[in-house]
């Protein structure tokens, strides 16, 4: 159905190709995977099935790509739209109408479909992608997660041979995410629907795949194969394939199901390793006369095997006493508080956009050095919550104080000194022409050291040139460099509404590693994310909303543990053992 014969694209000023040496076929009926770190080419692959590179994107393209027969380089877009339905990264570029029903009828109506069939076909997406509640809702007022599903719905709807989606689920909370997924499980395993699909949390996607096609370097030829066999080899992989590694399975696991399968001697070896941790301790305790202290001020709470749970919430550290390597990676704790000095207070905020409650009496309170999560299905409220604390959104009822501040009566010249905001959009925040550019702005705005900006960009993303235009960039780098600019403040709270978008599990790794580094000089950090994985690796509280009322909040190990869809893939994996990342598991065997 798709079959790439030795292609190779190149940009229009760039010294190299994109991508080199594409080489693949994908049968009709079947669900491929392309995977790979960011910046890798996989946008440009995605295009080349389309016709939109370079037909839209300008370059040249050499070789040949065909779909169901028609070769992209004599048929524009347009000619292949019956064949071919695409979701790029960026949802809002799809949109036409003004509201999702029409969205949805739009791609029919240009293809001619008769109207009776426009609206079984319509109605028939409503529900599969559980959107009939929005049916007449404006586009402009969802959220970044109901736009998603609107955009995959509105290709759904012309029923295409192909699909091409760029980061489906990037947007969607955990059960929206399946939810999709199954739909498009579905298409392929029912109709013979062929699937070429992009995304970064593999986690979510690789039990699916027939096949994986995976673009290990800029340039480089991809590796085909079946999903266990390209995981071995890859340089991103989700956490059921690390702990697959650690542990030495093979093959390796790509569900829970299997890894828990095989989980039983490794929960062994580590309900030794923390008998032995336990009596190192004690031993230390009986020869010194003192307790003693492993850098946070939180007990882990036991579990039903003996294993103890990482502490999610780290108070200063004990000042006495002798100190022993800890059983648990711990991130560095940040310095006393006191209590009546918060960054910021949220307390009984109600918020009502476009007739519909987004929060209902919100109490919350951000404390130095604190990394909080928000978390909850698409359209909780998190963004609006978000928006409140930097001047965004006007309370209804309740109040907001950031840095001792209202933030909708301050000037944003002086908000930005005490809040800082990297929304869901990070292309809203770049307006200059080059990267070096709008580096050079940010020092500026911030008072900064020149090159501050730039320092940044290149640890949260390396190999971003400085005359790169930031429209030209992918949606991970595009996010790497508006977070670099809202970090070049420094401000005391910095607000991320879903960071990961778009990264790749190195990147990630590096935005943690950044912003443990703000928490430990006392920044803090509230960030809203549907990446359970994130959420497990780097906060200390989660807070869980839902309809716009906080239902949980509490530290991170004992939200996610207790809850089937935000508990991370180590969690379920080990489970009733209390883990939460790769990382524990391996210092923990250490």
């Amino acid at each position: 159905m798709i079959r790439f014969e030795d292609v190779s694209v190149t940009y229009d000023g760039a010294a190299r190709p994109t991508v080199a040496g594409v080489d693949f076929e994908v049968p009709e009926g079947e669900l491929v995977l392309l995977a790979g770190p960011s910046g890798v080419g996989k946008s440009t692959v995605l295009g080349a099935v389309s016709g939109l590179v370079p037909h839209f994107t300008g370059g040249t393209l050499r070789g040949r790509v065909t779909v169901a027969g028609r070769d992209t380089r004599t048929h524009r877009p347009r000619h292949l739209a019956d064949v071919v339905g695409t979701v790029g990264q960026d949802p809002l570029a799809h949109f036409v109408t003004d509201t999702v029903e029409d969205e949805l009828a739009y791609g029919m109506e240009s293809l001619g479909i008769a109207p009776a069939v426009m609206r079984r076909r319509v109605e028939e997406t409503l529900d599969l992608l559980g959107l009939a509640g929005l049916r007449g809702r404006p586009i402009a007022t969802l959220s970044g997660g109901q736009r998603q599903r609107v955009a995959i719905g509105s290709v759904l709807t012309p029923h295409p041979r192909v699909l091409v989606l760029d980061e489906p689920t990037s947007a969607l909370d955990p059960a929206a995410a399946e939810e999709v997924l199954a739909v498009v499980q579905r298409l392929v395993h029912d109709l013979g629907t062929t699937v070429l699909m992009a995304e970064h949390r593999l986690e979510r996607v690789i039990q699916y795949a027939d096949r994986v096609v995976l673009l290990p370097a800029p340039g480089a030829a991809p590796v085909v194969g079946p999903p266990a066999e390209v995981m071995a080899v890859s340089p991103v992989f989700p956490p059921v394939v690390g702990l697959g590694r650690l542990a030495g399975w093979s093959p390796l696991p790509l569900t829970v199901r299997d890894a828990r399968r095989r989980a039983a001697d490794l929960r062994t070896r580590l309900t030794a390793a923390a008998r032995t941790a336990a009596e190192t301790a004690t031993t230390a305790t009986t020869g010194t006369g003192t307790a003693t202290a492993t850098g946070t001020g939180t007990a882990p709470a036991g579990t039903a095997t003996g294993v103890p749970a990482q502490s999610r919430h780290p108070a200063p550290a004990a000042p006495a006493g002798p100190t022993r390597r800890p059983l648990f990676r711990r991130r560095p704790s940040p310095g006393p508080v006191p209590p009546d000095a918060p960054v910021a207070e949220v307390r009984a905020l109600s918020v009502r956009r476009d007739g519909v409650h987004a929060l209902r009496r919100v109490d919350l309170t951000v404390t130095p050095g604190e990394t909080v999560a928000l978390m909850g299905r698409n359209g909780a409220g998190k963004s609006t919550l978000l928006g409140s604390l930097v001047g965004l959104v006007a309370p209804g009822t309740g109040t907001v104080s950031v840095g001792g501040a209202v933030p909708h009566r301050t000037s944003p010249r002086d908000l930005v000194r005490k809040a800082g905001l990297v929304p869901q959009e990070p292309r809203d925040l770049l307006y200059a022409d080059t990267v070096a550019a709008e580096c050079a702005a940010a020092d500026r705005d911030a008072g900064a050291a020149p090159g501050t900006c730039r320092a940044l960009v290149s640890g949260l993303l390396p190999g971003i040139a400085d005359d790169t235009h930031p429209r030209d960039l992918s949606e991970g780098q595009c996010l790497a460099l508006a977070l670099a600019v809202v970090l070049t403040a420094r401000p005391p709270l910095l607000l991320l509404d879903e960071p990961t978008r778009g990264l790749d599990y190195a990147a990630k790794g590096r935005l943690v590693a950044v912003l443990r580094t703000l928490a430990a000089e006392g920044h803090a950090i509230v960030l809203a994310t549907h990446d359970v994985e994130l959420a497990a690796e780097l906060a200390h509280r989660v807070v869980l909303l839902a309809e716009g009322e906080v239902i949980a909040d509490g530290p991170t190990a004992e939200i996610v543990v207790s809850s089937p869809s935000f508990a991370p893939q180590v969690t379920k994996i080990l489970a009733p053992q209390r883990w939460l990342t790769v990382s524990e598991v391996r210092e923990a065997l250490a």
